[in-house]
């Protein structure tokens, strides 16, 4: 109970901090205690556990982590008893800012847990809590996990897996700190501003600390649930383009790059006002920040897969640590077989015998699949697991590797190298050329978009059928 109130005293005094005397700030406080001490049951029962937060760096704390948290909330580290008198004046006193709370948990996971709220003023908030104990807890579940990698490695001397360590290290605190993800959300919201279809929650400063971030609530259903975007009239490959154009924008033409878009943190929902789908991003504690040396070469890499162009892919590959590996390197990213990537990936899409081959090579290559892991630079490991997470989203969407996936990436890689070669250029004239180039590039992409939308049409179909017709009739 003692070690609770700490944390709960140390908040208080953040808040306090940024709003002086502010009596808001102590009832956001006492709002995390009364949270704590009435969530912890659905955490303990594992009834809202979302099996994909279990990401690399959290699997080695998933047991250990929740055990001790369930525990801290059943026993004697609850900030009030429930039942008490103490909570029923705490949960009196809590409404005088919200006009409800709700006691259940919309989510939890290994961090943290969110749950729905009504502010007095009749905004429906959405209010993250992180769980007790997290902070202390995780760094000995780093050591352990090192610990752990060292002994393997000992009796399997290609496991090489110590990168994961480094990546926890950098990553946890990162997103153990609610206010960064709120700086977060902010940066993406105001890079993205120009895709009307993105929403990103508002967040609440007054109300937010480092443990507790209040924000804007959005409700929608998960990317990957096909069934509900035909129920609510959405159209699944509009989804599917929009959400490749938002990451090849920010791969390619940004460098800050959301890295945790699985189902849960992904929402689609029509707007009854306007009729067109939106897509929510939650969760923006874990980004990563590429280099403009890394971009640029990342960029001429997609853009030698795309076009096939089998030199200019090993030269990139290599100059991301692929060495040898290369052609490895390319299935990984492109989760296509080398004959296809040989081929062109936009040529044909994946085959289930593909799929079969690709899964059962990922076996075999275990060994080399970890060297190339620990090669690549730390930036390539965060990318490769989006790069995964997004694919799996294609995939339940029925729209993986679609032409138009490929077209927008095209174009990001196309702007993102003009611009830096403009950056770099202190001649007018090459300026004007690279801006000229660009163009055209960008006109050829948008003539063959054109060119594959009217083979795939009735009025294309039609158009091609009377040329065909007249061609006949003329000889």
């Amino acid at each position: 109970m003692a070690e609770c109130s700490a944390i709960l005293k140390e908040e208080s005094h953040r808040l306090l901090d940024c709003l002086g005397s502010s009596v808001m700030a102590r009832r956001a406080l006492k709002l995390a205690s009364l949270a704590a001490a009435t969530s912890g049951i659905y955490l303990y029962g594992n009834k809202f556990l979302d099996p994909n937060d279990f990401g690399v760096v959290r699997v080695g704390r998933a047991i250990a982590t929740t055990a001790v948290i369930s525990y801290d909330y059943l026993t004697s580290l609850r900030s009030v008893p429930y039942g008490s008198e103490e909570y029923d004046s705490l949960k009196s006193q809590i409404k005088e800012l919200f006009l409800s709370f709700e006691d259940t948990p919309l989510g939890a996971a290994s961090l943290a847990q969110v749950h729905k709220a009504v502010l007095q003023d009749g905004r429906t908030v959405a209010v993250k809590i992180q769980h007790p104990k997290v902070q202390a807890q995780s760094s000995k579940d780093i050591l352990l996990m090192e610990v752990l990698l060292l002994v393997v490695k000992q009796i399997f001397p290609d496991f090489e897996f110590m990168w994961l360590v480094e990546e926890a290290k950098k990553n946890l605190p990162l997103e153990l700190d609610f206010l960064n993800e709120g700086r977060n959300a902010e940066k993406v919201a105001h890079m993205l501003r120009n895709f009307d279809f993105l929403k990103v929650p508002r967040i609440y400063w007054e109300l937010s600390t480092r443990r507790v971030l209040l924000m804007e609530f959005m409700e929608g259903g998960q990317v990957n649930d096909r069934a509900y975007m035909e129920r609510n009239g959405i159209d699944v490959n509009e989804i599917s383009r929009n959400l490749g154009k938002l990451y090849s924008e920010m791969i390619f033409v940004n460098g800050f790059v959301h890295c945790d878009p699985h189902p849960g943190n992904v929402l689609v929902k029509k707007c009854p006002a306007s009729g067109k789908a939106h897509i929510i991003l939650l969760d923006h504690g874990l980004y990563q920040v590429l280099s403009e040396s890394f971009r640029m070469d990342y960029c001429r890499l997609w853009q030698a897969l795309i076009k096939a162009d089998m030199k200019r892919v090993q030269k990139y590959s290599r100059r991301l640590g692929a060495g040898d590996l290369y052609p490895l390197f390319a299935c990984m990213l492109t989760a296509r077989s080398w004959e296809s990537v040989n081929r062109g990936i936009d040529r044909s899409p994946v085959s289930a015998s593909e799929d079969v081959e690709i899964r059962s090579n990922a076996a075999a290559y275990l060994p080399q699949i970890t060297q190339l892991l620990n090669n690549v630079p730390r930036q390539m490991l965060l990318l490769l697991k989006t790069n995964d997470l997004l694919r799996g989203i294609e995939s339940a969407l029925h729209t993986r590797a679609s032409a138009s996936s490929f077209l927008n990436m095209s174009r990001c890689c196309i702007r993102a190298v003009s611009t830096y070669q403009r950056s770099k250029s202190h001649s007018l004239y090459r300026r004007v050329q690279i801006s000229l180039t660009e163009g055209l590039s960008l006109w050829q992409i948008n003539l063959y978009e054109l060119f594959l939308w009217l083979k795939g049409s009735r009025l294309g179909n039609w158009v091609i059928a009377l040329l065909s017709w007249m061609h006949h009739s003329t000889y």
